[in-house]
């Protein structure tokens, strides 16, 4: 890893550097900029621990997040973690902070005794190769479904 590349568990100490960054992942997705929104949204999920979040800092500014949201296994009876968020500024990117912060869930769920980590991407990600490369492995297996509560034209 690069020695100038820190990956901390976000506190609200962080709050503000994370807030930048996770306003830029949302605007990559086509959704409107809202740092007001985006800030109570993180401070939630942080104040009820109802996510981990580590966030990336390459020579002492945040340049990417990882969020991981908790799941359950029935079948297992194991916890694991679905990681939800995975974003790099576009400034920042091959610089192996991607596979940093990938590497670090995985550390935190191995630390954990958890069953794993899960993720969807879309089709045409080319981050792909790089969750293949550290042993992630595509479910040929089993068709993913969401319904929605809000009805969308």
């Amino acid at each position: 890893m690069n020695d100038k590349l820190r990956i901390v568990e976000v506190s609200l100490d962080h709050l503000d550097d994370l807030v930048s960054l996770f306003d830029q992942y949302r605007i990559f997705y086509k959704q409107a900029s809202d740092k007001n929104a985006a800030t109570s949204f993180l401070k939630e999920r942080i104040e009820k621990k109802e996510s981990i979040i580590f966030l990336a800092y390459l020579e002492n500014i945040a340049v990417g997040f990882t969020q991981l949201y908790p799941s359950f296994s029935s079948v297992s009876m194991q916890r694991s973690m679905i990681l939800n968020d995975l974003y790099v500024n576009e400034k920042a990117r091959s610089k192996g902070i991607a596979n940093a912060l990938l590497k670090k869930a995985q550390t935190y769920a191995t630390d954990n005794k958890m069953k794993g980590l899960a993720l969807e991407t879309a089709k045409d990600n080319p981050a792909q190769k790089l969750y293949e490369k550290l042993s992630w492995e595509k479910d040929e297996d089993y068709l993913h479904y969401f319904w929605s509560s809000k009805k969308t034209n």
